[in-house]
């Protein structure tokens, strides 16, 4: 199995309080084009008709810069909107109903929190990612467990990318790339930036990626 390439670098959330469906389009586009190659949608508010609006625009919006559209939770969603793949969370469905629904082809990510069991679990079980968290206090979720990056440094599959969550900067997305990080997902920092392409460029140019 070979990762797909696109899952290094910044791995983009989306921060799932938008005005409207123009708004979260216009920042994801302005990510997109500092070089984003992964984004998640995660908007557990909005009502389901919204979503597959928004999460089909967000699809065609990938689409065109060659981006992967990642839904968060929601298989059925991912399905219907055409996105890349899906990401799991402890409370949703197992890898294996993921690939029944979605195809054998499809981007499968899991949250492993602290837990290096959990992941090497995973990525046995077919994961395309995993993904550790919160390395920082996250004004996203407060009260997440903590991770250490000892679980960077022990990570045994490098076949399948590992991915950093939670509290993550400019400043201190450094010591977890070092520690063996493929990724950083951020919300909070990139789309609170004043210019949300060149956070995302200087994000990128953390991985020296061409």
């Amino acid at each position: 199995m070979h990762a797909d390439p696109r899952l290094r670098g910044l791995y983009a959330i989306t921060r799932g309080n938008y005005s409207s469906t123009d708004e979260l389009l216009h920042e994801a586009e302005a990510a997109l084009q500092g070089d984003v190659t992964a984004l998640q949608y995660r908007d557990k508010s909005a009502d389901p008709g919204l979503r597959l609006e928004q999460a089909k625009a967000l699809a065609s919006l990938c689409q065109r810069f060659d981006a992967l559209l990642i839904i968060n939770d929601d298989i059925e969603l991912a399905s219907r909107c055409g996105a890349a793949g899906i990401h799991l969370g402890r409370d949703d469905a197992d890898i294996i109903t993921a690939v029944e629904q979605l195809g054998a082809d499809a981007i499968i990510g899991v949250s492993c929190y602290n837990q290096l069991e959990a992941a090497r679990h995973a990525a046995a079980s077919g994961a395309s990612y995993v993904a550790f968290g919160a390395f920082f206090p996250s004004p996203t979720k407060p009260a997440a467990v903590r991770a250490s990056t000892t679980l960077l440094e022990q990570w045994d599959h490098p076949q399948v990318p590992v991915c950093a969550i939670g509290g993550i900067t400019l400043d201190n997305a450094p010591s977890l790339i070092t520690a063996g990080a493929d990724m950083t997902a951020v919300i909070s920092d990139l789309w609170s930036a004043p210019d949300i392409t060149a956070q995302a460029r200087a994000y990128r140019a953390l991985w020296d990626i061409d």
